[in-house]
């Protein structure tokens, strides 16, 4: 669950602290309140192509940064494959420089534009008007049932026993 989000010399954002309650959050406002500014500035801290026009003019580098609350998500074994220090609490920060650099960084160790869009695409769906993308994925759904039932423990269970039956079947 995203905590907190924080932009600095994105686009016309200066400096921006956000931060999310439990529960169901929106987005909302009038045309032109900046709320694709905010979506882009998601978008890049999601593994999106960065364009150095996004920099605030006459900044050297723009950061976007979220602390996410990653306690029922099951992503242990994500992090130990980057070889990332798991902790509950996460943060995901993204650079721009204006050399046309980017960089990323999860609990301040640098990682890859793979491994970012991988953990982000399990942190964050963004369902904008006439968008619903990862809804349709029964995998998607399953995980955020069994994270709201807090059922890690059971799934992650499972999915050991049917992966050892897979095998035997195979054998």
């Amino acid at each position: 669950m995203l905590k907190h989000l924080t932009i600095h010399n994105y686009a016309l954002i200066t400096d921006l602290d956000i931060t999310f309650e439990s529960g169901f959050s929106v987005i909302t406002g009038e045309t032109g309140a900046g709320k694709s500014i905010i979506l882009g500035a998601l978008a890049l801290l999601m593994g999106a192509r960065a364009d150095i026009a996004a920099i605030t003019e006459g900044e050297q580098k723009c950061v976007i940064e979220g602390e996410f609350d990653l306690t029922n998500y099951g992503l242990e074994s994500l992090f130990e494959e980057a070889e990332i220090d798991y902790s509950s609490s996460c943060i995901i920060r993204r650079e721009l420089l204006s050399s046309g650099k980017s960089r990323s960084f999860v609990n301040d160790t640098p990682i890859t534009l793979a491994v970012l869009k991988s953990l982000a695409s399990k942190l964050i769906d963004i369902h904008s008007q006439h968008q619903n993308l990862l809804l349709s994925e029964e995998g998607f759904c399953l995980g955020i049932i069994d994270s709201l039932a807090e059922n890690q423990d059971i799934a992650e269970s499972y999915s050991k026993a049917y992966q050892a039956y897979r095998e035997t079947e195979n054998e």
